[in-house]
């Protein structure tokens, strides 16, 4: 009997990004799905001569809600091999950061491989740089993605490829958690306009190359990641703090929203997304030490300025560490706002500080930036 099943092991994803087709490679646990909203009628009368009364209601399809997607992905840096007086660097998931920076299509050029723009995606011979400074917009462009599930018996010619399509996706959230014994990964979720089942489209060979793919290099261990902590503002708060961290995460939002008209008597689709407040904050974990400028130091100084009304820190981790033998991710928050840490009394004492990454002032997109270098 012929398997006519699709299996997850085998799933593929494709983002349109533009013109170029990228093959993200991602981890067990995607998800995607769109639901109708609905509108009830009901009566309820009082009773009649007889006893009687109306009890029913009719349900009505209102509208079709955003469809909603999301998987996981390492976060891998690599450098190219490519023709020219320097090699480049680049991320395997680089279309997904486009995506969340709100990076234009027409950046990206096909014939280079390669992002070409400072405030958004660079890919430099040192370095592939992530900033927000085109973020500042109503709308950010759109892509298209694609989960193709591979028919798993060639001799069955009804359990070909299944395609399903996200129209207008775009990212609304990437959450990046750093466990000590992990590898590190960023969850990314969104929305689009539509889900259907399409067929099969032709996508090349994808901007990201199959060597590139299975590239072990690129992965970048967790436990070698360090934090650089600086005051950046004034008061009896120590210059510079060294501490040697357990754990973290950081989360950058869009808050997007997508627009539905709501017309009588048709199933309204969403017309399109606009974006809300950029939201980029996170924690890191860290042993209580009592050590020169070591974590119970910064728990003090924090604990005797409740007074203060803003406080600034540069914040710099450096996920994978910062050797250049070694595949690493940058965060620069070059001013994050602290909240008072907590403790956390296990058998080691350790200590969680909230953080807040800001821009310079309230217009600025200058909250993070992130450098992704390859070993």
């Amino acid at each position: 009997m012929a398997n006519s099943l699709h299996l997850s092991r085998e799933v593929k994803v494709w983002v349109k990004f533009g013109d170029s087709y990228w093959n993200v490679p991602i981890l067990d646990g995607l998800s995607f799905s769109q639901s109708t909203n609905t509108a009830e009628v009901s009566v309820k009368e009082m009773g009649a001569s007889d006893n009687t009364s109306r009890r029913g209601r009719l349900m009505f399809n209102d509208s079709l809600s955003p469809a909603e997607w999301s998987f996981s992905t390492y976060m891998r840096p690599f450098v190219r091999e490519i023709s020219g007086p320097a090699n480049e660097h680049h991320a395997v998931e680089e279309v997904l950061w486009a995506m969340l920076v709100g990076a234009d299509t027409a950046d990206y050029s096909a014939a280079n491989d390669k992002f070409d723009e400072a405030t958004s995606i660079n890919n430099t011979a040192t370095q592939a740089t992530m900033k927000f400074g085109k973020s500042n917009a109503l709308t950010f462009p759109d892509a298209t993605i694609y989960f193709q599930f591979p028919g798993n018996d060639a001799g069955d010619s009804g359990n070909a490829d299944l395609w399903y399509e996200l129209a207008g996706s775009t990212v609304n959230e990437c959450s990046m958690d750093f466990d000590i014994d992990g590898i590190a990964t960023a969850n990314w979720s969104g929305m689009a306009k539509s889900l259907k089942e399409v067929a099969a489209i032709s996508t090349g060979n994808g901007e990201i190359t199959a060597a590139e793919i299975i590239d072990t290099s690129s992965y970048i261990r967790n436990r070698l990641s360090t934090l650089a902590l600086t005051n950046g503002g004034e008061g009896e708060l120590q210059s510079a703090y060294s501490l040697t961290l357990t754990g973290g995460s950081i989360t950058i939002s869009n808050n997007v929203e997508y627009v539905t008209p709501s017309s009588l008597s048709v199933v309204n689709e969403p017309l399109g997304h606009v974006l809300g407040g950029r939201n980029i904050s996170g924690s890191f974990t860290c042993y209580l030490d009592h050590g020169t400028s070591k974590s119970a130091d910064l728990l003090q100084d924090m604990l005797s300025r409740t007074g203060d009304v803003k406080n600034s820190f540069g914040l710099t981790l450096n996920v994978g560490g910062t050797t250049a033998s070694t595949p690493h991710v940058i965060f620069n928050a070059p001013k994050a706002h602290l909240e008072l840490p907590s403790h956390s009394v296990e058998d080691v004492v350790s200590m969680e500080v909230n953080f807040h990454a800001l821009g310079t002032d309230i217009s600025s997109t200058d909250e993070v930036n992130i450098t992704y270098k390859g070993a």
